[in-house]
């Protein structure tokens, strides 16, 4: 019998049903920073530019946004509020894509007419995607 999902798409799964489990029984701050220590574990566990784009993007959104706490999200770097995640980092390796996204859940402020993106191909990191990213971050984590 074949799967319905890939081996990544199972991997990221037991990756979620792991995060659960390490903070279980955590409260407050012990599960925050169980949590923020899982999110630059998993950034140190990537390689080239994934692990470039996710250490830059962690130090922006704690610099632009510090209420959102980092966490993972089925094994992705990504940051969160009041439990629920805003934005991720997801690693073109964590599916062989060509590009890594940085993206946005529904819970990110940045609804701009009757359509808006919430999610970005990044290949690299320069002066202007670093501005429009902080932009991004400012507008997602707005609360008003």
């Amino acid at each position: 019998m074949t799967s319905v999902f890939s081996k990544a798409e199972r991997d990221a799964m037991q990756q979620a049903a792991a995060e659960k489990r390490a903070t279980r029984g955590l409260k407050g701050a012990a599960k925050k920073d169980a949590e923020a220590q899982a999110c630059v574990d998993a950034i140190e566990a990537l390689e080239g530019f994934d692990r470039t784009l996710a250490a830059r993007y962690h130090v922006l959104v704690t610099t632009v946004a510090p209420e959102l706490d980092p966490k993972t999200w089925y094994g992705f770097p990504s940051y969160a509020r009041d439990g629920k995640v805003v934005t991720f980092v997801q690693p073109a390796a964590k599916f062989g894509s060509r590009y890594a996204t940085v993206g946005f859940q529904e819970t990110a402020a940045l609804d701009d007419g009757g359509m808006w993106a919430t999610s970005f191909a990044v290949v690299e990191w320069d002066d202007d995607i670093e501005r429009r990213l902080t932009d991004l971050v400012r507008r997602a984590a707005a609360t008003d």
